[in-house]
C-alpha cells in the first residue's frame, strides 16, 4: 500500500504542476515513512548508482544533439532527406520522418529532433499545401523515433535501471522503429495522395540526381556520423560512452570549420542546455534508485508479480494490462520519469512471465512513444504546437490518427512478436 501510495504521490503532484525534481523527492520521502526506513542511508546508494561509466554518455550524447542544432548538421541531413525522397507533396511529409529517424540515430533525444527539424521544415511543408497542425502532429510523433533508433538516451537509462546491456537495447528498438517510418510514410503518402501541391517541382531524372549529388555531398560530414556511432559499437571498437565522446568531439569542429555556422557563444549555449537537461534527468535517478532499493526491500516487485498473477492467468492478457498501463502513465509523466520508477517495478513481473528483459525494453519504449504524445502532459506535442504556432486542440485529431494506425500497431506487434525485438541482439551475440 505504501508503494502504491507513493507512486500516486508523485502523478498526483507532477499533475498540478510541481517540478519533475521535487515530485521524485516526495515519493522517496513518502516511501521512507510509509516503510520505516532511514532514507539518509540510503541515498549514498542513490549517490554510487549515478556514478557510472554508462551515464557518461547521457549528457554527450544530449550534448550532440545541441550541437547538431547550432552547427548546421540537422539543417543539411534535412535538405539531403528532402532531396533524396522528393519535394512532392507527399515526399515532404516522408522527408520529416526519414529525417527525424536520422536525426534520432546521432542524438538519441525527441525534443532536439523536434526543435531542429521542426524549425527547418514546417515553413517550407506549408507552402507544399500541408496545414499546420497536420505537419505539427506528423513532427510529434516522428521526432520520438530518437526514443527507438539508437543511440537512445531512454534505452541508455532502461538499461542502467535495469542492469541489461545498453547495446543490445539499442538493438531491441531497431526494428520497431523501422516499422514506425514505414508506417508514418505510408500513412502520410495515404492522407496526401489526392491534395494538389501548389509548390510541387518537376525535375528531370538528371536534375533530380544532380540535386541528390550537390546536397549528399554537403551533407556526408553530417551523415557519417551515426555510421561512425553505430559501427563503432557494433564494430566492438568502442562502448557507447565512448561512442558519444567521439559524437562531441567530432560535431564540434565540423560546426566550427566545415559548416561555419558555429561559434563560441553557441557553444557556450549548448553546453549550458545540456547541462542543465542532464542535471534534471541525474538527480531523477537518485531518487528513482534510492525509490527501487526501498521496493526491492520490501518485496514490491515480488507483490505485484503475485497479484498480477491472480487476477490474469493468460500472459497475453498480462502483456496488454502492462501495455495500457505504460501508456497511461506516459500520459502523465515523462519518458524519463516511466522508464527510471517503473521499468524496475515491472521487470521481475516480465521475467516470471517468461518475457527477456531486452524485449520489455523495446515493449517500453514503443509505450513511451504513445504516452508522450497523449494529453494531458504530452511534453513533446506541447513542444511541437509551440514551434508550429498551432492550439493543442488543433493538433490532438491528425496526432491521435497518427497514434492509431501507426505508433499503436508498432507497440502491439512488438509486444506480442519478440523476434522483432530480439532478432538484431541474438545477431550480434548480446542474447
Amino acid at each position: 500500500m505504501g508503494a502504491v501510495f507513493a507512486i500516486a504521490t508523485v502523478i498526483v503532484l507532477m499533475m498540478i504542476g510541481v517540478p519533475v525534481v521535487f515530485s521524485f523527492a516526495a515519493m522517496t520521502l513518502v516511501l521512507s515513512i510509509a516503510y520505516g526506513i532511514d532514507v539518509s542511508s540510503l541515498m549514498t546508494t542513490g549517490f554510487w548508482s549515478v556514478n557510472s561509466i554508462i551515464l557518461l554518455a547521457l549528457p554527450l550524447f544530449v550534448m550532440t544533439g545541441y550541437l547538431m542544432q547550432a552547427g548546421g548538421l540537422a539543417t543539411r541531413l534535412v535538405l539531403f532527406v528532402e532531396a533524396l525522397v522528393g519535394k512532392s507533396r507527399s515526399g515532404m511529409g516522408s522527408s520529416m520522418v526519414v529525417a527525424c529517424g536520422i536525426f534520432g540515430a546521432i542524438s538519441g533525444t525527441a525534443s532536439a529532433a523536434v526543435a531542429s527539424i521542426g524549425t527547418i521544415m514546417i515553413g517550407p511543408m506549408e507552402k507544399h499545401g500541408y496545414k499546420r497542425e497536420y505537419t505539427s502532429a506528423l513532427l510529434g510523433i516522428s521526432s520520438l523515433l530518437g526514443l527507438l533508433i539508437p543511440p537512445s538516451i531512454t534505452m541508455i537509462l532502461y538499461a542502467v535501471v535495469t542492469r541489461q546491456s545498453v547495446a543490445a537495447c539499442f538493438l531491441a528498438t531497431i526494428g520497431p522503429g523501422i516499422l514506425l517510418i514505414i508506417l508514418l510514410c505510408l500513412m502520410n503518402w495515404w492522407k496526401m495522395r489526392h491534395h494538389p501541391d501548389p509548390a510541387a517541382e518537376t525535375l528531370s531524372f538528371n536534375k533530380r540526381m544532380e540535386h541528390i549529388g550537390q546536397t549528399g555531398w554537403k551533407a556526408l560530414p553530417a551523415l557519417v556520423l551515426p555510421i561512425i556511432i553505430l559501427g563503432g559499437i557494433y564494430g566492438g571498437v568502442f562502448t557507447p560512452t565512448e561512442a558519444a565522446a567521439i559524437a562531441v568531439v567530432y560535431s564540434i569542429p565540423v560546426g566550427l570549420f566545415v559548416y561555419r555556422e558555429l561559434d563560441l557563444k553557441k557553444m557556450g549555449r549548448c553546453f549550458v542546455e545540456a547541462a542543465a537537461t542532464t542535471g534534471v534527468i541525474m538527480v531523477i535517478l537518485v531518487f528513482s534508485f534510492v525509490a527501487s532499493r526501498i521496493f526491492t526491500f520490501e518485496g514490491v516487485p515480488q507483490e505485484l508479480t503475485d497479484v498480477l498473477m491472480d487476477l490474469f492467468k493468460d500472459k497475453l492478457m498480462i502483456l496488454l494490462v502492462v501495455n495500457i498501463f505504460l501508456i497511461l502513465l506516459g500520459m502523465i509523466m515523462d519518458d524519463v520519469s516511466v522508464v527510471a520508477i517503473i521499468s524496475p517495478l515491472l521487470l521481475p513481473v516480465m521475467v516470471h512471465i517468461g518475457v527477456d528483459p531486452i524485449h520489455f525494453a523495446a515493449i517500453v519504449g514503443t509505450s513511451v512513444v504513445i504516452g508522450c504524445n497523449s494529453p494531458p502532459m504530452a511534453p513533446i506535442l506541447f513542444m511541437t504546437c509551440r514551434i508550429g504556432n498551432v492550439g493543442m486542440s488543433q493538433v490532438m485529431k491528425p496526432a491521435l490518427g497518427f497514434m492509431a494506425f501507426a505508433a499503436l500497431p508498432v507497440m502491439l506487434v512488438t509486444t506480442y512478436w519478440p523476434p522483432l525485438a530480439l532478432y538484431l541482439p541474438k545477431l550480434f551475440g548480446y542474447m
